[in-house]
């Protein structure tokens, strides 16, 4: 008889592995199906990615290959990366489907529009450096070009400046989520987000200067916005504390 719990929990363990398994292999699938029409319009993602730069560049100006390979696989990583991004959805969604069972019904209704929302934060964050703090930056990196320079940027370095600046505006835009989740789980109040924010400004001008290069033009692009919404998650985290005291009462008057 001793023996029949850890054979149920043996059990249990092993079809959550395989659940687990089944999930990944999913999102796995969602990859690669979105991978193919990228990685065959491979070249034209590049030159999509690259208008930025290229607009604001001197006369004749263009992008260079220091590599012999780089022709192919620039195309080729940013191709991988872009069908990661078109399948985030249901990758997360995959996620939480394996850890949504273990949740309570009221963890589950917050959980779902958090989750939600940090998805479109991430592509809004990413949407938000693309088409205006990018034109910017780079013009700006242009006009300070010495005489005499050319700018010839590698296609490589390009590809890995453009995707850590898009992680770094895609997370820069979750401020919202993690306040609210700070504030849902009580790790800080409310009252004392909203009574430090001045600490936290400096804060996100620190970071954002260590995040992004080193101008005034891209580190207030990055930190006004954070800053920005962190004051709209501190008003969602008040909604949302308010709804949950409101409705406290009501479900221990049930219980």
């Amino acid at each position: 008889m001793s023996s029949d719990p850890e054979k149920l929990a043996e059990g249990t363990l092993i079809s959550h592995l395989l659940e687990l398994r089944d999930r990944l292999l999913r999102a796995l699938v969602a990859v690669g199906i979105a991978f193919v029409p990228c990685v065959l319009n491979a070249n034209r993602l590049f030159t999509f990615i690259s208008q930025p730069l290229l607009e604001k560049l001197p006369q004749g100006g263009n992008l260079i290959a220091t590599s012999v390979m780089s022709p192919f696989t620039t195309p080729f990583k940013l191709s991988f990366f872009a069908a990661l991004m078109i399948a985030m959805p249901y990758v997360l969604y995959q996620l939480w489907s394996f850890v949504a069972p273990g949740l309570y019904r009221k963890e589950r209704r917050f959980a779902v529009p958090l989750l939600v929302s940090a998805i479109v934060l991430f592509y809004v964050g990413i949407a938000f450096a693309f088409y205006f703090v990018f034109p910017v930056m780079f013009k700006f990196f242009a006009s300070t070009t010495p005489t005499g320079v050319a700018m010839m940027t590698d296609i490589n370095n390009y590809l890995d400046f453009v995707l850590t600046m898009f992680f770094c505006f895609g997370l820069a835009f979750e401020v919202p989520v993690a306040v609210v989740l700070l504030a849902l789980m009580g790790i800080v109040r409310v009252e004392k987000l909203a009574k430090n924010r001045g600490y936290v400004l400096i804060g996100i001008f620190i970071l954002a200067a260590l995040l992004t290069p080193p101008d005034a033009i891209a580190q207030c692009s990055l930190a006004i916005p954070m800053y920005l919404l962190y004051e709209g998650g501190i008003i969602m985290a008040r909604v949302l504390v308010r709804r949950r005291e409101a409705e406290t009462p009501v479900n221990a008057g049930d219980a």
